[in-house]
């Protein structure tokens, strides 16, 4: 199997079966950007790896590198929960990141 259609299947088999899809959109503090870049590498993995996660995604912005855009797709509302209360978004997120930005919104839906 080629790798396209290995990362067609693994998209497929985190979508199937619905879920909470959360897309966030951050613009940090400009002379903050690089630090929370920093913060959300060393969050990354952790939060991919939560048991009711099936996608986890941050990009940053190529034209500006103060936004970053999350897309995260839970298993269900308990799992987004779960993923708030987990030690790793307490520390890296309410701890570090939030006090850094300048801007954040996000919204939830449900997959169709």
């Amino acid at each position: 199997m080629n790798e396209q259609a290995t990362n067609q299947q693994t998209f497929y088999q985190a979508v199937s079966g619905g879920g909470l899809l959360v897309v966030a959109q951050w613009e940090a503090k400009p002379e903050e950007a690089n630090r929370v870049a920093e913060i959300l590498r060393d969050f990354l993995p952790q939060a991919q790896s939560e048991p009711g996660v099936k996608l986890f995604l941050i990009s940053r912005a190529k034209d500006n590198g103060a936004q970053f855009l999350f897309y995260e797709l839970f298993r269900d509302e308990a799992a987004f929960r779960a993923h708030q209360d987990s030690p790793h978004f307490k520390s890296h997120i309410a701890g570090q990141a939030l006090a850094l930005l300048a801007k954040r919104e996000r919204t939830q839906y449900e997959l169709i």
